[in-house]
């Protein structure tokens, strides 16, 4: 469950941002900060539906730090009071630029996963990453990152690519790795906007709406971020294999050693990840915050129950099943299970609706790194450390 304590409210303005335009589902609302009550009940509904032992709150945005630090001060007095015997851990995604001193201090002492929001060097990230009347960010999320490493915050990084940064792969990642992000995430930018929308305040579309929609020109080509991917990993697997970690790389990893892909997309259904807006209503995932994929709202029903309505089962289960033929057939189907349903919008050489509009990309990437992901599963399994793969690949000419 992703928590959006600020509903969409952010102090960027993000030229590729899907979210923002969210504020519009609640146009009459002036104020989107969470309430006490809203917090509290949220907190109490997760961590009863929750049959772990440990329990992981993940605040986004918007931009969640505009909240302040009394409201997180509050979620954890609320976490410490439903908690019983469960152990409860919280992470945050943030755009960087609000940290100060004071917050590095609370996100240390409270051991919150915190990740950074950053597109690449200077020229890269200011290139789309700006404030509302444009003014550029990476130096004040630079100065946020230098903090995190002051105060010892364990932080990754989330690294949007998109039409423009996906030229640059090697210059990302070797920028990355000098800032010491050794946790990496990689999100493709893939929208679609509606010129004649119904709701003319919602321009960005799901998959359903093949008709009238095209793609943004912030989105990433997929030729393009397949060799984007191809590059870092090339570069990742004779120098950085056990010290970076890349989570394309690890979740494909998976695959190969008979394990779920730990990514919601690559997965054969999803379902799992739902979305809470700051007033309790709940949405099917983060990436489905449509009037469709309402679900309802925490104080009509409870949070186990919107997650496990006929409604949600649904949404989850037709990823797999609305795969078209070429999908299931494809060597690579359990590296992929078609990734997110949000990206289908393609139609296959036989015609069949459904292909996900990455489909090239993917295809390049567990192409290229299939003998690799085969040799570190035989070391994994045969108990030997999957750094050999480094050596062997210098000498396979990866």
């Amino acid at each position: 469950m992703i928590a959006k304590p600020i509903g969409a409210v952010c102090n960027l303005n993000c030229t590729y941002c899907y979210y923002l335009e969210k504020k519009n589902l609640y146009s009459e609302t002036k104020n989107f900060k969470m309430s006490d009550e809203v917090l509290e009940e949220f907190t109490r509904q997760f961590i009863q539906s929750q049959a772990l032992e440990e329990i992981n709150f993940v605040w986004q945005g918007g931009e969640p730090l505009l909240l302040g630090i009394v409201f997180y001060e509050k979620a954890l007095f609320f976490q410490n009071k439903y908690a019983g015997n469960k152990t409860i851990t919280n992470s945050i995604q943030t755009n960087g630029t609000l940290l100060n001193e004071e917050w590095c201090k609370f996100l240390n002492y409270n051991n919150f996963l915190t990740g950074i929001s950053i597109d690449g060097t200077e020229k890269i990230h200011n290139h789309f990453r700006i404030t509302n009347d444009g003014s550029p960010t990476f130096h004040k999320v630079l100065h946020g990152i230098n903090l995190l490493k002051k105060y010892k915050v364990e932080f990754n990084t989330l690294l949007t690519v998109n039409a423009y940064n996906v030229d640059f792969p090697l210059e990302i990642y070797h920028f990355l790795k000098s800032i010491d992000s050794h946790f990496i995430q990689f999100i493709p930018v893939v929208e679609r906007i509606v010129n004649d929308s119904e709701n003319e305040a919602i321009k960005l579309t799901n998959s359903s709406l093949p008709e009238n929609a095209r793609v943004t020109e912030w989105s990433v080509n997929a030729e393009k971020y397949g060799k984007f991917l191809i590059e870092i990993f090339n570069e990742w697997v004779v120098n950085d294999v056990g010290e970076f970690f890349v989570q394309l790389f690890d979740s494909t990893l998976a695959t190969y050693l008979g394990l779920p892909s730990g990514i919601c997309m690559f997965q054969p259904e999803c379902g799992q990840a739902g979305a809470i807006e700051f007033n309790g209503d709940v949405y099917s995932c983060d990436h489905f915050v449509f009037p469709q994929n309402f679900l309802g709202n925490i104080f009509t029903k409870n949070l186990n129950d919107l997650m496990n309505s006929v409604s949600q089962q649904i949404f989850g289960q037709n990823k797999f099943l609305t795969l078209p033929q070429k999908c299931k057939n494809c060597n690579f189907l359990k590296q992929c299970f078609g990734e997110c349903p949000k990206k289908r919008f393609l139609f296959a050489e036989n015609g069949e609706y459904g292909l996900n509009y990455l489909c090239e990309a993917y295809k390049m990437f567990f192409s290229h790194t299939a003998p690799v992901m085969r040799f570190m599963a035989n070391e994994l399994i045969n108990r030997r450390a999957p750094q050999n793969v480094m050596y062997w690949a210098r000498n396979n000419g990866n």
